[in-house]
């Protein structure tokens, strides 16, 4: 009797828990079913409908209607044949209303910022009481005028110089900003040359053809060294 009661429990508890997950699966598949009712698989795929009903960028309408490609076929075949030289990289191709092409130079479209060496004028200086200040180098590295700036005192007594006082100008009377390097703060009466550097953004001489160099003492402003008309182009 007490084998048979065990047989019957252990049956009712198995089918107690059959009869729970066959319950639970029920129940999770009719909540899946209602969280995707209303939804279906799309007809086409999305990122192609969206790449179909995407309006061209203004950049690419202007390019479709610059570029013909018949043009740049034929032009390809004169290149390949020798009838027509290939275009510089320095050059931009442009093409008119009537479909004609121009060629534009860096010089026109403004991009030639390139001086000329100062070389010949070199060195340009100036001295009063005993000090003397002489530009000795000039060259154009990257976008920025660098000029080679050289200090002595020959005088009686040392001579303090604050740079930010230091007025660049050009023909025309703009004030410039410029970047000094390496010159000295005191400048000892001892007929030692100290030499550094006087940096001008090539940005800010587009219109410029001379430059001047101002450097007065500090605190009394009375040694004033005048580098001027200072030749770029």
């Amino acid at each position: 009797m007490k084998v048979n009661s065990t047989i019957v429990l252990t049956l009712f508890l198995l089918l107690l828990m059959a009869g729970a997950g066959v319950a639970s699966g029920f129940w999770g598949f009719t909540l899946g079913h209602k969280a995707l009712k209303g939804v279906s698989q799309p007809d086409v795929s999305p990122s192609k409908k969206l790449t179909q009903n995407a309006a061209p960028v203004e950049g690419e309408q202007e390019l479709r209607m610059l570029l013909d490609e018949q043009e740049l076929i034929k032009h390809a075949e004169a290149v390949m044949t020798g009838k027509v030289e290939p275009q510089k990289p320095t050059e931009t191709t442009t093409q008119s209303a009537n479909g004609d092409a121009s060629v534009a130079t860096d010089s026109e479209t403004g991009a030639d910022t390139q001086l000329i060496s100062l070389s010949e004028s070199l060195p340009i200086r100036d001295e009063q009481r005993g000090v003397t200040m002489e530009i000795t180098r000039a060259s154009q590295e990257g976008d920025a005028l660098l000029l080679t700036v050289n200090l002595k005192n020959e005088g009686r007594q040392m001579v303090r110089f604050l740079y930010s006082f230091l007025e660049v100008k050009d023909e025309q009377g703009r004030a410039l900003s410029a970047i000094t390097d390496g010159l000295p703060g005191e400048l000892p009466a001892n007929g030692q040359s100290f030499s550094g550097t006087v940096k001008i953004p090539t940005a800010l001489l587009t219109d410029s053809k001379e430059l001047s160099l101002l450097l007065t003492d500090y605190p009394d402003r009375t040694l004033e060294l005048n580098l001027a008309d200072i030749p770029i182009r």
